[in-house]
């Protein structure tokens, strides 16, 4: 079954409860659609960082490893914002003062800075093993990657008028650009002609897989979502732009 770490079941309680009081601040409730989409998000975030999948990702596979960085970015992200009401955090931000600086986050230059840089600087081979050897420093990568994700996703599912969705074009080559940055980090674990990470070179071998394969595996997992996920959301930016047309 894999380790259960309270700190996690805590901190997504945590999550859970900011929504509810949100939602009850403005004196709303979160439809059942929202919910089973915040429902999603936790099942995503808890099976990633609990149980089987995060054990085989600290201690034996990278392919693992990058599953598990697949659902906090393109996963559990897109999850928690579908799950924000319309305009529940509009009157909510000003109020605690955060609006400007969520202004600036959610920018599309910013955000996709802060993410693929994110994305980028986590995977160089001294910084990803130094996280697999220290858990504060681990740690601290996955609560960067999940935050930074939402910032990337903000511009494209935002349901609040003050920190609008840019226009639709705009928004189809944002998609479009995001897909790089994974697809080339992707294609450089994915071909690299030896193991890039001497702690899973190191590590038992739990399935019948070479380092070198456990790699390559884990570069072709990185590499096809990295794709799918953007030219999803492009489809579905695409149609939504289509149907807000006028009929000619």
């Amino acid at each position: 079954m894999g380790e259960w770490h309270a700190e996690v079941l805590a901190g997504l309680a945590g999550l859970a409860g900011l929504y509810l009081w949100a939602a009850r601040a403005q004196g709303r409730r979160l439809s059942p659609g929202r919910l089973l989409a915040l429902a999603g998000a936790l099942t995503v975030l808890g099976g990633a960082l609990n149980g089987p999948l995060h054990d085989l990702s600290d201690r034996a596979l990278l392919s693992a490893h990058m599953v598990q960085h697949l659902l906090l970015t393109l996963a559990a992200p897109p999850l928690l914002l579908a799950a924000v009401p319309p305009g529940l955090l509009s009157p909510l931000l000003p109020r605690l003062g955060l609006l400007p600086l969520l202004r600036r986050l959610t920018g599309l230059p910013v955000a996709f800075g802060l993410y693929n840089g994110a994305l980028v600087v986590w995977h160089l081979p001294a910084l990803y093993n130094a996280a697999l050897e220290h858990h504060a420093l681990h740690v601290v990568e996955h609560l960067t990657l999940i935050a930074t994700a939402v910032l990337a996703w903000w511009p494209i599912l935002s349901s609040e008028p003050v920190l609008p969705r840019p226009a639709y074009g705009t928004q189809l080559l944002y998609l479009f650009l995001m897909s790089v940055p994974m697809t080339v980090v992707a294609a450089f674990v994915t071909l690299a002609p030896a193991p890039l990470y001497p702690f899973y070179a190191a590590a038992p071998r739990v399935f019948p897989l070479s380092p070198l394969e456990d790699q390559r595996l884990g570069g072709v997992i990185m590499w096809v979502p990295a794709a799918i996920a953007p030219l999803a959301a492009f489809t579905g930016v695409f149609f939504r732009w289509a149907a807000a047309e006028p009929d000619e």
